[in-house]
């Protein structure tokens, strides 16, 4: 750190990423306003190699190692991720000091510009859905079988671009809402996938803040923006994704929500998925827990349920067919 009043921001260097970020050092300036918050970005593993689907890189840490480095060697002194890219299980000495309020976590479909379709059920037989996530191909392949996916790499806009060109192969993308409506793209989404077809990806909405387990100054100062149900729900996903040991680019699938239970109180309730990859199979648990007492040791105990009741229906399998393709 420059100096106790200058607290440096590590962020990837992408237009989206570097929107969230600078949210965060907004709110940070707001509640802290004798200090500054300069922010350094990077680029990542994940920004350099477009020219292959995510899940078949292999690489858990595609878009936070370089930043992790750089907080390691203190070059940053934190940095601002979207949770879902961040690996379950995090290098020695780092932690995550905050996770702030979550924004609509669900996917979207974008239709391609001049095309009058509206859903993805209006769209014809053969039509090209462009995205690389296992996730997002594997449900959606088991609701619309007659479907074409080919992947899609690049930053949001450029992805958009490659979507609207009329040369192009694209008939829609499959994009997450929250990053949509945090780059101003609202009017782009065509339909928001509901439970029933598309479950989100972990963490999928909600930014995170990781510091160095040992700077106290630190994490005290994150505390302000800290929202304690994304937490809980993010923790329960979590849990569930590194019990499977599975990584961003699995096709795994999660709905979280606190329901009201009859006696008052409220419960956390965990859906989750694993799905092989063609859609041919699709495998789903779901249980909840009052996690208000215990906090993210009882969500994390409600992901491990979750989890297990998956592998005993035969999640394992699944996931290491998909390894074994891999390799």
């Amino acid at each position: 750190m420059a100096s106790s009043s200058e607290i440096t921001i590590g962020s990837r260097k992408s237009q989206l990423a570097l929107i969230q970020t600078k949210h965060v050092q907004q709110l940070l300036e707001a509640s802290f306003p004798d200090h500054s918050f300069p922010i350094t970005s990077m680029t990542t593993i994940g920004d350099q190699i477009l020219s292959k689907p995510l899940f078949r890189i292999g690489e858990k840490s595609l878009f936070t190692k370089e930043l992790e480095i750089a907080l390691q060697n203190k070059v940053v002194d934190l940095v601002v991720h979207s949770l879902k890219d961040l690996p379950t299980t995090l290098p020695e000495g780092m932690t995550i000091a905050a996770v702030l309020k979550r924004e609509n976590p669900r996917d979207a479909l974008v239709i391609k510009e001049g095309l009058l379709y509206k859903s993805v059920d209006e769209l014809p037989k053969g039509s090209v859905i462009g995205t690389g996530s296992t996730r997002r191909i594997a449900q959606l392949k088991a609701a619309f079988p007659d479907l074409v996916f080919q992947d899609v790499r690049g930053n949001l806009n450029t992805r958009l671009a490659k979507l609207d060109d009329p040369n192009g192969p694209y008939s829609a993308l499959v994009l997450a809402v929250a990053g949509l409506e945090r780059l101003e793209m609202r009017h782009r989404i065509s339909q928001i996938f509901p439970s029933n077809v598309m479950l989100y990806a972990v963490g999928q909405g909600a930014l995170a803040v990781e510091c160095r387990v040992d700077d106290k100054q630190i994490i005290e100062l994150l505390s302000v923006l800290e929202d304690k149900d994304t937490r809980l729900r993010c923790s329960a996903e979590r849990s569930l994704l590194r019990t499977l040991e599975g990584g961003c680019s699995v096709p795994i699938g999660v709905n979280t929500e606190f329901i009201e239970t009859q006696n008052g109180t409220r419960e956390l309730k965990l859906l989750g998925l694993v799905a092989k990859l063609d859609g041919s199979e699709v495998i789903k648990a779901e249980a909840q827990k009052n996690v208000d007492e215990d906090g993210i040791e009882a969500a994390n105990e409600l992901g491990r349920e979750v989890a297990a009741i998956l592998i005993e229906k035969g999640a394992n399998r699944i996931l290491e067919e998909l390894k074994t393709s891999r390799q």
